[in-house]
């Protein structure tokens, strides 16, 4: 089994997977990848199973250090990726040996950068998955001196005959797709425009659970019975508040849900950093 030791966490990395699916009715998240199509790709072109856990990096990176050979692939954003202080291209495989040093530098684009290592990190699966969540698996983030585990493997032959067309755009689109959530039409109309018209910028209180905008809408809706909620789910506050539901988030709430963000909707706004502005639009 092979080692990767935590030289230094950076701010916020975790190991996640898909997530832990049939557990919702004992009140534990889903959990799992933020930006979902990131994920695919770095195991895809790595050659993994589709669910094989990665490293998912938020804003600041850690320092690595490979005890033993594999291959990796970065992806998602762009923090700059580096093995041995040389910078490396995102989306391609590239082996490394003992001794190699991985670490991440100045942020070009995006907010969530994912590291996918040849047949997934090995970390425990608990409820049918290998996400952590703090409450489940007991750990919350990458720590100093910490050991990652992988399977050993030999270098990957590339295939100049095969290419995978990866799209990035998204990194840097403002538009937030969406539906109507269950109890939009019980906005008035002059709410329901104004939540597709009006520009939201991304609070700092923002985590894998719930991402909050600075902005305030006046807001006079009552509460509803405790209902399910999910990933995408958005509920407006008593306050004012837009709350956008991530990964992580409680399985039921009593504010009302006004809108669902599709899983492309998802993937555009876990890559957004406090800060920046987004903008809602209706999924025809």
């Amino acid at each position: 089994m092979g080692e990767i030791v935590v030289k230094q966490p950076g701010l916020f990395s975790t190991i996640q997977d898909f997530g832990r699916y049939g557990s919702r009715k004992y009140g534990v998240p889903e959990g799992g990848i933020m930006d979902r199509y990131a994920f695919k790709i770095c195991n895809l072109i790595l050659g993994n199973s589709e669910n094989d856990a990665v490293l998912e990096i938020t804003f600041l990176g850690p320092v690595l250090e490979f005890r033993t050979a594999t291959n990796i692939c970065v992806g998602g954003a762009n923090l700059t990726p580096k093995i041995n202080n040389l910078e490396i291209e995102l989306n391609t495989a590239y082996p490394v040996k003992a001794g190699d040093i991985l670490s991440f530098g100045k942020r070009k684009s995006g907010f969530r950068s994912y590291l996918a290592i040849k047949n997934g990190f090995q970390s425990p699966q608990i409820l049918g998955s290998r996400s952590w969540f703090e409450a489940v698996t007991g750990n919350h983030r990458l720590q100093k001196n910490q050991l990652l585990h992988y399977q050993n493997s030999e270098a990957i032959k590339n295939n100049p005959h095969s290419a995978i067309h990866v799209n990035t755009d998204y990194l840097n689109s403002e538009m937030i797709e969406t539906y109507e959530g269950p109890e939009f039409d019980k906005l008035p109309e002059s709410l329901q425009k104004l939540i597709f018209q009006n520009k939201f910028k991304v609070s700092g209180d923002s985590n894998r659970m719930a991402v909050q905008f600075e902005e305030l809408i006046n807001n006079d809706l009552k509460g509803i019975h405790t209902s399910p909620v999910m990933p995408g789910s958005v509920q407006l506050t008593p306050s004012g508040n837009l709350i956008v539901l991530m990964r992580d988030c409680q399985t039921t709430g009593g504010y009302p849900r006004v809108l669902q963000l599709s899983e492309y909707g998802i993937q555009v706004l876990s890559q957004k950093m406090p800060g920046e502005v987004v903008q809602f639009c209706a999924k025809s």
